[in-house]
Protein backbone atom coordinates (compact mmCIF):
# COMPACT_ATOMS: atom_id res chain seq x y z
CA UNK A 1 0.00 0.00 0.00
CA UNK A 2 2.80 2.42 0.93
CA UNK A 3 4.50 1.98 -2.45
CA UNK A 4 1.23 2.48 -4.32
CA UNK A 5 0.55 5.71 -2.40
CA UNK A 6 4.11 6.88 -3.05
CA UNK A 7 3.88 6.13 -6.77
CA UNK A 8 0.57 7.99 -7.13
CA UNK A 9 1.84 11.02 -5.25
CA UNK A 10 5.20 11.16 -7.03
CA UNK A 11 3.35 11.20 -10.36
CA UNK A 12 1.05 14.00 -9.16
CA UNK A 13 3.76 16.04 -7.39
CA UNK A 14 7.14 15.16 -8.93
CA UNK A 15 9.03 17.96 -7.16
CA UNK A 16 8.08 16.82 -3.63
CA UNK A 17 10.39 14.50 -1.70
CA UNK A 18 7.97 11.97 -0.22
CA UNK A 19 10.79 10.33 1.73
CA UNK A 20 11.34 13.56 3.67
CA UNK A 21 10.89 13.49 7.43
CA UNK A 22 9.48 17.01 7.14
CA UNK A 23 7.02 16.35 4.35
CA UNK A 24 4.27 18.62 5.67
CA UNK A 25 6.67 21.58 5.76
CA UNK A 26 7.42 21.06 2.05
CA UNK A 27 3.77 21.25 0.99
CA UNK A 28 1.86 24.34 -0.01
CA UNK A 29 -1.93 24.48 -0.14
CA UNK A 30 -2.01 23.30 -3.74
CA UNK A 31 0.21 20.33 -2.84
CA UNK A 32 -2.05 19.39 0.06
CA UNK A 33 -5.15 19.66 -2.15
CA UNK A 34 -3.46 17.57 -4.85
CA UNK A 35 -2.62 14.83 -2.33
CA UNK A 36 -6.19 14.71 -1.02
CA UNK A 37 -7.75 14.68 -4.49
CA UNK A 38 -5.30 12.13 -5.94
CA UNK A 39 -5.78 9.66 -3.10
CA UNK A 40 -9.55 10.18 -2.95
CA UNK A 41 -9.87 9.39 -6.65
CA UNK A 42 -7.41 6.49 -6.65
CA UNK A 43 -8.90 4.68 -3.67
CA UNK A 44 -12.56 5.72 -3.90
CA UNK A 45 -12.51 7.37 -0.48
CA UNK A 46 -13.53 10.83 0.64
CA UNK A 47 -10.61 12.83 1.99
CA UNK A 48 -11.54 16.33 3.08
CA UNK A 49 -9.86 19.50 4.31
CA UNK A 50 -10.19 18.20 7.88
CA UNK A 51 -7.81 15.37 6.92
CA UNK A 52 -5.09 17.86 5.90
CA UNK A 53 -3.42 18.01 9.30
CA UNK A 54 0.32 18.13 9.99
CA UNK A 55 -0.06 14.77 11.72
CA UNK A 56 -1.73 13.08 8.72
CA UNK A 57 0.67 14.63 6.21
CA UNK A 58 3.85 14.35 8.29
CA UNK A 59 5.33 11.52 6.23
CA UNK A 60 4.53 8.95 3.60
CA UNK A 61 3.77 6.47 6.40
CA UNK A 62 1.25 8.81 8.02
CA UNK A 63 -0.39 9.50 4.65
CA UNK A 64 -0.63 5.74 4.02
CA UNK A 65 -2.14 5.23 7.48
CA UNK A 66 -4.73 7.94 6.74
CA UNK A 67 -5.71 6.20 3.48
CA UNK A 68 -5.92 2.80 5.18
CA UNK A 69 -8.11 4.22 7.96
CA UNK A 70 -10.50 5.77 5.43
CA UNK A 71 -10.62 2.53 3.46
CA UNK A 72 -11.38 0.63 6.64
CA UNK A 73 -14.04 3.15 7.68
CA UNK A 74 -15.71 3.09 4.26
CA UNK A 75 -15.66 -0.72 4.23
CA UNK A 76 -17.20 -0.80 7.73
CA UNK A 77 -19.86 1.70 6.69
CA UNK A 78 -20.88 -0.37 3.68
CA UNK A 79 -21.08 -3.63 5.63
CA UNK A 80 -23.34 -2.31 8.38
Amino acid sequence: MREKVKQLLEEALPLVDFDSEFLYAELDSLGVTTILMTLSDAFGIKLEAADATPRNLRSLDSITAMVEKHLEDSHTATTH
